[in-house]
C-alpha cells in the first residue's frame, strides 16, 4: 500500500464520533507539504473513500473526509494545487447532489472556505456551472422543516457569494456576469429577500445571528459593488424579469426597496445606467396596465433622488422626454378608453382613476429628475417641456388624432403640472437666463386661454421661477396690512440683470397681468396668485421706474373694475380688492408718507362703506359680496392725480405717474400692403398701425386658427400654406431688384461730373451735353 494511502487510512478512528485524529493530521500535512506532487493522489483517494461512505450512509466519516479535505487546502499552496482541488470540488459536488440536508450544508460550508482562499495559480478548465445551478436551486429550497429550509436556503445564499467571489475578478474564469449565470444568481437572492415574513425565524444561535433577508441583501449589495460598467445592464434586467414575472411592480413596495439596494450599491458613476435601464423598461410596458406603469414610474422617482449624488448621464432630455411620452399616452388611454388606437373587444379595460394616478406619478417623478440637475441642466428642461406643449393648430401632430381638443387640453394641463414641477426650488440669480424670450413668450401666451385651470397653472409657474428669496407664501392670504414688516420679506438690491429684464419683458408682464384680471372664468385662486405675482415683482425685480410702472397697472386695475360693467359682480370686487392690497402693499414699500396716508384713509373709507371691496370679504371661501354692484366713486377709490402729486415729491416721475396705463403691444408688428397693377408690378404703400382691441384681436385669431386646422382637409391646409408663401416670395423678389436698379442708378449719377452754366462738360475730347437734374428719370421709390 502506497504511504500516502496509509497516512489518509490513519486518519479515520474506528468510530467516527470520535472525530478526526489530529496526530496523523498532522503527519498528512507534513507529507503533503514534503512531496506536493503527491497532493493530487491524496485528493483522488480522500475523494474515493467519501464517495463510498455517502453510498453507505456512513456520515460520520463524511464529516472526517470533508475536514481533512479542508485542513489540507488551507495549508497547501504549491503549484500542484488545481489538481488537488478538481478532488475537492468533485467531493463539494458529491454532497451537495445528496438528499440529506446536512450534507448540503456540509458541502456549502466547504465551498465557501474555498472560496475565500486566494490561489497562486491559474485554473484554465475549472467550471462552476453546476454549483452556479445547485446553490441557486437550495435558494428556493421548499423542505417541510421550516428550520431546516431555512438552514437550507441560507447555505444557498452562501454558497453563490462564494461563487461570486471566486470568479468576479478571475479573468480566466467562466464570466459570471454572463446572462446565464445572472439570470439564475439574481432572481434566487430576490426570492429569498421578499420572503421576510414568509420566513419563520428558528431560534438557534446560528439564525438568532443573521436572517435569511439579512444575508441575502448583504450577498445583493456584494454582487452590486463589484459591478463595473459593461455588466450593470446584465445584473438589472433579471432585477425587472423577476419583478414582471411575479406582479411585484404593483405593490411597489419592494421594488422600490430592490432598487434602493441597486442604487445605494453600484458605483455612483453608473447610476444613469440603471436610470436608463428603468426608462427603457418603462416603454416597453406603455400598453400594460396603468398600476404597472405607476409602480415603474415610483422607482424611477426614488432612484432619481439617490442618483443626485452621482450622475445622471448625458440623455437628461431623453429621460424628460420618455416620460412626457407616458404622459401623453396616459391621456389617450384615457379619453379613448383603450390601449390600441381603435377600441377593440379584445382591448384591457382602462380604469380612470388608475391613469390619473398614473399621471401624477409621473409628474412628481419629473419633479424628482430635476431636483437633481444643476441651474443651467434645469433652464435647458425648462424650454423643452415648453417646446412640447401642444398649441391648437400650431402643433396638432402632438395630440392623439382620437382625442381632439380635450386630448390636447389635458396634454397641456399635464404638461404644465410637469413644468411647474420642474421650476419649483428654482433659483437663478440672472432672471435673464432664467426666464428667456423663447420660453417667457410662449408661457405668457397661455394666460389668454379661456380654461381657467392652464392660466393658474401659468400663474403658479412664474411665481416660482420670479421668487428668488422664498417669499411667495408671505402674500398668502391676501389682506391688508398696516405694517408689512411682520411680512419679514427678503429683499435684494435690484441687480443690473434684473433692471435688463424689466427694461426689455415688462410691459409684456403687466399686460398679461391686466388682460388676465377681464377673464370672467377668474376665480379666488387666481386672483390670489396674480396678487403674488405683482408682489414678488415689486420686491425681486422693482427699480423706481418699475414701481411707478406698478402703481400705474393697480389704478388702471381700479378703472377696469369701474368700466367693465360686463364682468360679474364677484370678478369686480376681487379686482378692486386686489388693486386696493397691492397698493398698501407697494405705499409701504415706497415709503413715502404722504402716499401711505392716502392708501391707509381710501381703506378705512371701504371698511366703513364698501367692505365687500376689500380681500378680508371678497378674496375668502366665503365672500361677502352685494348681489349687484352699484356705482362706485368718492372717497372710496384711489385717485391717480393724489398719489403722482404725492410721489412726485419724493424724485418719481410725475408726467409718468399722471398717465393712465393702457395694455401695449410690445414691438411694433408692421405689415406691408401690396396692390398689383395692371403689368402685374406690386406697389408698395408705407406700413401702417391699427388700434385694435388686444385681447379680441387674439382670441379671434386663435379661433379661426383652431376652427381652420380642425374641420379643413389636409390639401386644402397645405394648398393655404403653399399660397401664402409664394406670393410674399416674388413681392420680396421685386422688392429686391428695385432696389438694386434704384442703387446702381444713384451709383452711376454720383460718377459724372456736374453741368457747367453752359450746359456742357469739357473733358479736353470734345462737348458733351449734360441732361439737367429736372429732365432725369427716377425711379418712385427714389422720389419723395
Amino acid at each position: 500500500i502506497p504511504r500516502y494511502k496509509r497516512l489518509v487510512d490513519n486518519i479515520f478512528p474506528e468510530d467516527p464520533e470520535d472525530g478526526l485524529v489530529k496526530a496523523n493530521m498532522e503527519k498528512l500535512t507534513f507529507y503533503a507539504l514534503s512531496a506536493p506532487e503527491k497532493l493530487d493522489r491524496i485528493g483522488a483517494y480522500l475523494s474515493e473513500r467519501l464517495s463510498r461512505d455517502v453510498a453507505r450512509h456512513r456520515y460520520g466519516y463524511v464529516c472526517i473526509a470533508m475536514e481533512a479535505l479542508d485542513q489540507l487546502l488551507m495549508a497547501c499552496h504549491c503549484q500542484s494545487i488545481n489538481l488537488f482541488v478538481e478532488s475537492f470540488l468533485t467531493m463539494v459536488r458529491k454532497l451537495l447532489e445528496a438528499d440529506k440536508p446536512n450534507l448540503q450544508i456540509l458541502g456549502t460550508n466547504s465551498f465557501v472556505k474555498f472560496a475565500n482562499i486566494e490561489e497562486d495559480t491559474a485554473s484554465y478548465h475549472r467550471s462552476y456551472d453546476f454549483f452556479v445551478s445547485r446553490f441557486s436551486e437550495m435558494c428556493h429550497s421548499s423542505y417541510e422543516d421550516p428550520d431546516i429550509r431555512t438552514k437550507i436556503r441560507m447555505a444557498g445564499i452562501r454558497g453563490l457569494q462564494g461563487v461570486v467571489r471566486k470568479t468576479v475578478n478571475d479573468e480566466l474564469q467562466a464570466n459570471i456576469w454572463d446572462p446565464q449565470h445572472m439570470d439564475k444568481i439574481v432572481p434566487s437572492l430576490l426570492f429569498n429577500l421578499q420572503q421576510e415574513e414568509g420566513i419563520e425565524r428558528s431560534p438557534s444561535p446560528e439564525t438568532e445571528k443573521e436572517s435569511p433577508v439579512e444575508l441575502t441583501e448583504r450577498c445583493f449589495r456584494e454582487l452590486l459593488g463589484r459591478a463595473a460598467y459593461d455588466n450593470i445592464k446584465n445584473a438589472v434586467k433579471p432585477v425587472l424579469m423577476h419583478l414582471d414575472n411575479h406582479s411585484l411592480w404593483e405593490s411597489k413596495t419592494f421594488s422600490v426597496r430592490c432598487f434602493k439596494i441597486i442604487m445605494y450599491s453600484i458605483q455612483s458613476q453608473h447610476s444613469h445606467l440603471v436610470i436608463q435601464q428603468l426608462l427603457g423598461h418603462l416603454d416597453a410596458n406603455s400598453k400594460n396596465s396603468a398600476r404597472v406603469r405607476a409602480g415603474i414610474v415610483e422607482v424611477i422617482s426614488e432612484a432619481a433622488v439617490i442618483e443626485a449624488s452621482g450622475s445622471i448621464g448625458p440623455t437628461v432630455l431623453e429621460v424628460f422626454n420618455t416620460l412626457l411620452k407616458q404622459l401623453r399616452l396616459s391621456v389617450d388611454y384615457e379619453l379613448t378608453g383603450s390601449y390600441d388606437s381603435f377600441a377593440n373587444l379584445g382591448s384591457k379595460v382602462i380604469k380612470v382613476h388608475e391613469e390619473r394616478q398614473l399621471q401624477e406619478a409621473v409628474i412628481k417623478t419629473i419633479g424628482s429628475f430635476a431636483n437633481t440637475l444643476p441651474t443651467y441642466q434645469r433652464s435647458e428642461v425648462m424650454l423643452f417641456i415648453i417646446g412640447k406643449i401642444p398649441v391648437p393648430g400650431m402643433y396638432p401632430s402632438l395630440g392623439s388624432a382620437n382625442t381632439g381638443v380635450e386630448g390636447s387640453r389635458m396634454i397641456q394641463i399635464m404638461l404644465l403640472k410637469s413644468l411647474l414641477q420642474v421650476t419649483a426650488g428654482f433659483q437663478s440669480t440672472n432672471i435673464l437666463t432664467a426666464l428667456p424670450t423663447s420660453f417667457l413668450d410662449p408661457l405668457l401666451s397661455f394666460t389668454l386661454m379661456e380654461d381657467a385651470e392652464i392660466r393658474l397653472l401659468v400663474l403658479d409657474i412664474l411665481i416660482s421661477i420670479i421668487d428668488r428669496h422664498d417669499n411667495r407664501h408671505k402674500f398668502s392670504p391676501v389682506r391688508i396690512i398696516s405694517d408689512i414688516s411682520v411680512l419679514k420679506l427678503k429683499v435684494d438690491k435690484c441687480s443690473r440683470q434684473d433692471n435688463l429684464f424689466m427694461k426689455k419683458h415688462s410691459q409684456r408682464l403687466y399686460r398679461h397681468i391686466y388682460l388676465a384680471c377681464k377673464e370672467e372664468s377668474s376665480v379666488q385662486q387666481h386672483f390670489e396668485s396674480l396678487y403674488t405675482l405683482l408682489g414678488l415683482i415689486c420686491v425681486e425685480l422693482a427699480n423706481e421706474e418699475v414701481v411707478v410702472d406698478l402703481i400705474r397697472l393697480a389704478l388702471a386695475l381700479q378703472d377696469l373694475a369701474l368700466t367693465e360693467e360686463a364682468l360679474p359682480v364677484y370678478n369686480r370686487c376681487a379686482i378692486h380688492a386686489l388693486s386696493a392690497a397691492y397698493l398698501n402693499l407697494i405705499s409701504q414699500l415706497t415709503t413715502v408718507p404722504t402716499f401711505c396716508q392716502h392708501v391707509h384713509e381710501v381703506i378705512e373709507s371701504r371698511k366703513k362703506l364698501v367692505p365687500f371691496l376689500l380681500p378680508e370679504d371678497v378674496l375668502v371661501e366665503s365672500s361677502k359680496i352685494p348681489e349687484k354692484l352699484e356705482k362706485v366713486e368718492g372717497e372710496v377709490l384711489f385717485v391717480q392725480a393724489k398719489i403722482a402729486e404725492m410721489l412726485g415729491g419724493s424724485g418719481y416721475n410725475t408726467e409718468r405717474l399722471a398717465t393712465s396705463y393702457i395694455p401695449q403691444i410690445t414691438g411694433l408688428t408692421l405689415s406691408l400692403s401690396f396692390k398689383y397693377t395692371e403689368t402685374g408690378c406690386p406697389v408698395i404703400f408705407l406700413p401702417f398701425l391699427i388700434h385694435v382691441n388686444v385681447e379680441e384681436l387674439e382670441r379671434e385669431r386663435r379661433r379661426q386658427v383652431v376652427e381652420r386646422f380642425q374641420t379643413a382637409p389636409f390639401e386644402e391646409i397645405a394648398a393655404h400654406c403653399g399660397a401664402r408663401v409664394s406670393p410674399m416670395l416674388y413681392c420680396l423678389n421685386h422688392v429686391i431688384d428695385t432696389c438694386s436698379i434704384s442703387l446702381s442708378l444713384s451709383l452711376s449719377l454720383l460718377d459724372r461730373p456736374p453741368p457747367s452754366p453752359s450746359g456742357s462738360v469739357g473733358n479736353g475730347h470734345g462737348r458733351t451735353r449734360s441732361v439737367p437734374v429736372y429732365e432725369m428719370k427716377f425711379p418712385d421709390l427714389c422720389v419723395y
